[in-house]
């Protein structure tokens, strides 16, 4: 079938940006109808094929605002056809936001623009995306309200997935769940979280922090919550913190070509390649300029994944993206004024434990943009990689599934994490004082049992056979008793 719209602009003129996911078609239908696959367009509806500035409109009217394509559109529509369109529809608001945004991606003016009339248009229809203030032109009765800038802009769609992910309100349970909970069982759930966390974050990319990083890591969790934009000094600090290697720690964005690898050999083992060195500093700037002007703007669980998936696909640094983007999920959610000060979501144990997921969605933008690089292997250890991709391919992308799964990781990090610890360490604590009631069993030894009967449900043969001599009689069973009695309450509890 034919293709209409954006999809017709990246066939017709061979554009570099990603397929649209929902592609409008030509169907044998008597009116426009929008399904999961396509959008399918009655024949007579349809722009003539050389007709870019029709497809370019009704790619605005009827797909929304896919920017990475239009970028590389734009600059193949005639400025006289679009200036004459104006001149015939001079409040068309399809037309200004066409004409707005010609103007910013040739950076040069139009001339011979009628007056133009209508309300102020949004760039990105509130009802379909997340959107952000943003600035207004009064030249094109445009606002650009994206989530960044014209230099780096992340889009999301309001999905049924994220509509209802952002209602029920993570923070705000977070919050409420610190307040209902006692002061020591709350600390001693943050510090388990503190832990994991770092634990996590090095876990996911196959490491175990030495002491020192571990410990450096924690602090800057425990400091997140205190206001700080982010710089390129600031992001040199915080990679130099959480790399081991002291050959690989920062002192400024990369200059080289990063590459990512899946383990196989040669060129087919390159996973992603971020992009080239020199457009890692405009980019850069414009994602910490959204993180820093727009922290309580946007919600914070998008603003989260944006910056912390958009730092990730930058890979500004050689080593250290991965743990140091997961560190900026967290800087976003306290830089928002929205978390309760001190309280941290533990999001990376929530993505170790759902690492498919994670790789999924970071696969919705590094697969398709590897397929714009051509990578030769040069020998063993070097490999010789070229870009036939546009610049505008890094510089806007779709952030929906990566938003989709950064709110269900903070929502796993809630209800599966920190309020499962909290539950866990007062059935620990009804089982130790039931215990000490009875019996005279040294701390560790207590605690190493009742620990393994709270996993298992029982003890095992090995663990009666290992302290069979620094038990009295009657412990074991007694230990085991209680733990069902704790788990008992534990549930009576959950329905009262």
């Amino acid at each position: 079938m034919p293709a209409v719209g954006y999809e017709h602009l990246r066939q017709q003129l061979r554009l570099s940006a990603f397929a649209p996911s929902r592609p409008a078609l030509v169907k044998p239908v008597l009116r426009i109808d929008a399904s999961d696959a396509c959008i399918a367009v009655p024949a007579a509806m349809a722009p003539a094929v050389d007709d870019l500035l029709g497809h370019v409109l009704f790619a605005l009217k009827h797909e929304g605002t896919d920017l990475q394509i239009l970028a590389e559109a734009l600059p193949h529509v005639g400025a006289a056809q679009l200036v004459a369109a104006l001149r015939a529809t001079p409040s068309g608001k399809y037309l200004r936001i066409a004409g707005f945004l010609w103007e910013a991606f040739l950076g040069r003016q139009l001339h011979g623009l009628p007056a133009l009339a209508g309300a102020t248009v949004p760039v990105f229809d509130p009802q379909r995306y997340v959107t952000a203030p943003g600035p207004r032109s009064s030249r094109w009765r445009v606002q650009f309200n994206g989530l960044g800038s014209l230099g780096w802009c992340a889009t999301v769609r309001r999905t049924p997935v994220i509509e209802a992910g952002l209602t029920a309100d993570v923070l705000a349970r977070a919050n409420a769940f610190a307040a209902s909970t006692d002061r020591p069982m709350l600390d001693r759930a943050l510090s388990w979280a503190y832990l994991g966390e770092t634990r996590a974050s090095f876990e996911i990319e196959r490491e175990a922090p030495a002491p020192d990083k571990a410990r450096a890591f924690v602090e800057l969790l425990r400091h997140a919550h205190q206001p700080r934009v982010l710089t390129e000094d600031y992001l040199v600090q915080l990679q130099s913190a959480t790399v081991a290697n002291p050959f690989d720690q920062a002192v400024a964005f990369r200059h080289q070509q990063n590459w990512l690898s899946d383990g196989s050999a040669g060129a087919l083992g390159v996973s992603y390649l971020p992009p080239p060195p020199e457009q890692v500093p405009a980019l850069m700037q414009a994602l910490m300029t959204f993180a820093n002007t727009e922290a309580t703007h946007v919600d914070p669980l998008v603003m989260a994944a944006c910056v912390s998936f958009g730092f990730v696909y930058i890979h500004p640094f050689m080593d250290g993206n991965g743990r140091l983007s997961r560190f900026l999920f967290h800087h976003a959610l306290c830089q928002s004024g929205r978390l309760a000060d001190g309280l941290i979501l533990p999001v990376s144990i929530a993505m170790a434990r759902h690492e498919d997921d994670y790789l999924s969605a970071l696969k919705s933008f590094s697969r398709p943009a590897r397929d714009h690089w051509e990578v030769r292997m040069l020998d063993a250890d070097n490999f010789d990689f070229r870009f036939d991709g546009s610049a505008s391919l890094y510089r806007y992308w779709d952030a929906t599934e990566c938003v989709a799964f950064g709110i269900r990781m903070a929502e796993a990090a809630l209800s599966e994490n920190l309020q499962q610890q909290v539950a866990f360490a007062r059935r620990y604590d009804r089982v130790v004082k039931a215990i000490n009631a009875r019996f005279d069993i040294r701390n560790n030894v207590l605690s190493t049992l009742v620990l393994s009967a709270l996993e298992h449900g029982r003890l095992s043969k090995r663990r009666r056979d290992q302290f069979a001599h620094a038990v009295p009689d009657g412990a074991f069973d007694a230990i085991e008793q209680a733990v069902l009695q704790a788990q008992s309450d534990a549930t009576d509890d959950a329905h009262s």
